[in-house]
């Protein structure tokens, strides 16, 4: 029989060991969630003996084609804090020397410590309290940093610009958010990255990598020089330079000629897809979105009218107008609609519901391509839709029909964005058969929508996808995917813009095409847009607006043979393409051929860039 006491004892015992082993258990649990889990007391440690700057690179600088200088980088410097490290001191006189109140003080320091908006904060850790301090501001501090234990400055760098133009292009720079931590673990709070342009769609390359500085501290706190003579710390690796496809000149001229107006001008050089200029209006000086005031000359171009923060280059949709026709003739041409040969009629409109008839100025009629491309003729255009699209010998349906048209036209580069290396680019919009199925229950025709066919009704294009038709109609049937980076330090232009894009058109119909337009510049719509010696192709384009007075549109290219430059020019609220938006492209190509003005040219510079065309809301 067992022994009662033997065995509580023995009870006894196997209580006591499995005690003291779930104790070394936990002890061992815990030791490797500090050690290795959780790097919270390692960073404690390493704190009180180390402090690691981090040392920022400097941004790739920006050229324009030619090699001008235009954006550059200016010494700036952060206010750092470790907030372990902070011991009483006189807030007023370092809100003083920084110049912010005991307010701002304070919800910076909550700021700092909320794990919703600073998701990597630690006390042990470095923060950011205040960025770029001028060098004034930071000599007055430097001065007193003594006073403030846990405060150190930090040097950083910011964005300078050589032209206040090309806003829009160049971009700006402003710090991280939530999202971009999270999407990146290359950023901690007060970190800066491209917010806008080229400063966000080439961020990666810009940004270059940070380095580390690793300083020794003694048991106070106070810095003692290098660890171990700075074997350990790691160089910043500055951004790769960019050269860009713009020109500084035209794009400032473009700029002036478009004061006081809305719209945008676009030139392409048709041999590479480069972009020459693109100039959206009104724009604004880039130095404004630079340093302390940001935030509050941000906030006065979002509350503009007129604003200047939109770029209508890339993001501004329009009815592109009779610019659409080239397109249109192309796509009769292809499906065997028309020849360059066939002649329509036009009774100053075409005729068809009496509230949907599209009017015509007076020209002469019958008419074949050429000649309705020459006098802009509405009815030629509307014709070649209805034998399209209504007759049962080409398509089962009408349906199918204008789907073909579509599928035209998105290699023409409509209705999807073209791939620009800008961010924000919009598609524009063009309609299938089963938007039209929808919005007239199936039954429809060529007349029920006809105003498509002269670029009107639900068409909507980008003043880049224009200036890129025109591109290639220059290039007689393909064009490259527009770009405005051409160069990137010690890297290869990725692929996707050195490549020819073919449409579906074949390359024999382009010379009937650009034939029409060289007769509008020699004796139709466009006579404005004509230059000595240089044989100019264009097309005008008068933009309905729902919103008050059409918008002026003209696209063109030039010369007729090997074509340097293609360009398309929008002006909102101006009228008739020919009276605002064809002399000013004559203007633009006059400059890139560096023509010599005569004194007609220069009144007429004088006149369109002192020339206001605004809403009257806002005037």
């Amino acid at each position: 029989m067992t022994n009662p006491e033997n065995y509580t004892s023995n009870y006894r015992r196997y209580i006591i060991s499995g005690a003291v082993i779930a104790t070394v258990i936990i002890f061992i649990i815990r030791l490797l969630y500090l050690q290795v889990i959780d790097n919270e007391y390692k960073v404690w440690a390493d704190s009180n003996a180390f402090l690691k700057k981090t040392l920022y690179p400097s941004r790739g600088m920006i050229y324009d084609r030619n090699g001008r200088l235009l954006v550059y980088n200016q010494p700036a410097y952060d206010v750092m804090l470790i907030m372990r490290e902070i011991q009483p001191f006189d807030t007023l006189d370092f809100c003083h020397t920084v110049g912010i109140t005991k307010a701002q003080f304070d919800k910076r320091i909550t700021d700092i410590k909320d794990r919703r908006l600073n998701p990597g904060y630690s006390s042990y850790v470095p923060q950011t309290f205040m960025n770029q301090l001028s060098a004034q501001d930071y000599g007055i501090l430097q001065e007193k940093l003594y006073k403030f234990p846990g405060f150190y400055i930090q040097n950083r760098t910011i964005r300078e610009y050589e032209y206040p133009h090309a806003a829009h292009v160049l971009g700006n720079v402003g710090e991280v958010n939530k999202k971009d931590i999270e999407l990146d673990n290359y950023y901690v709070q007060g970190d800066y990255s491209g917010r806008s342009g080229i400063e966000r769609s080439y961020e990666n390359a810009l940004r270059g990598e940070k380095g580390v500085e690793i300083l020794l501290r003694d048991a106070h706190g106070r810095t003692q020089g290098k660890y171990e003579n700075g074997r350990h710390d790691v160089d910043p690796v500055s951004g790769k330079n960019l050269t860009l496809s713009i020109d500084i000149d035209l794009q400032t001229y473009g700029e002036q000629l478009m004061q006081n107006k809305i719209g945008a001008i676009v030139m392409i050089e048709p041999a590479t897809g480069e972009i020459l200029c693109m100039v959206s209006a009104p724009s604004f000086d880039p130095g404004m979105l630079v340093g302390r005031q940001r935030g509050k000359n941000h906030t006065l171009l979002e509350n503009d009218p007129l604003n200047p923060l939109f770029d209508r280059t890339l993001m501004g949709a329009y009815p592109p107008g009779s610019t659409f026709k080239p397109a249109m003739g192309l796509i009769y041409l292809q499906e065997g609609v028309i020849t360059p040969d066939t002649y329509y009629s036009c009774a100053h409109g075409y005729p068809v519901l009496p509230g949907n008839k599209p009017g015509c100025h007076g020209h002469a009629s019958p008419l074949s391509l050429v000649s309705a491309l020459s006098t802009s003729c509405n009815s030629y255009f509307c014709w070649g839709l209805r034998d399209m699209i209504d007759s049962r010998r080409r398509y089962a349906s009408v349906q199918e029909g204008l789907d073909v048209w579509k599928d035209h036209l998105v290699s023409m580069g409509y209705g999807y964005r073209l791939g620009v290396d800008l961010p924000g680019e919009k598609a524009g919009y063009i309609p299938n058969s089963k938007i039209y199925d929808k919005m007239y229950n199936g039954r429809w025709s060529s007349s029920t929508i006809i105003s498509v066919a002269i670029g009107q009704g639900e068409i909507l294009a980008t003043p880049l996808q224009i200036c890129n038709l025109s591109a290639e109609i220059a290039n007689r049937g393909y064009f490259y995917t527009p770009h405005i980076v051409n160069n990137i330090q010690d890297h290869v232009l990725d692929t996707l813009y050195t490549q020819k894009r073919y449409t579906s058109i074949d390359k024999s119909y382009y010379e009937s095409i650009a034939e029409g337009m060289r007769s509008a510049v020699v004796g139709g719509t466009c006579r404005r847009a004509a230059l000595p010696d240089i044989a100019v192709c264009g097309k005008t384009g008068t933009s309905e607006n729902p919103h008050g007075k059409d918008h002026s549109v003209f696209m063109g290219f030039a010369p007729y043979d090997n074509p340097k430059v293609a360009i398309a020019v929008l002006v909102e609220n101006a009228g008739f393409g020919a009276t605002y938006a064809v002399p000013i492209a004559k203007l633009m190509m006059q400059k890139y051929f560096s023509i010599e003005m005569t004194p007609a040219d220069k009144y007429m510079e004088e006149t369109f860039m002192n020339t206001v065309i605004l809403p009257r809301n806002v005037l």
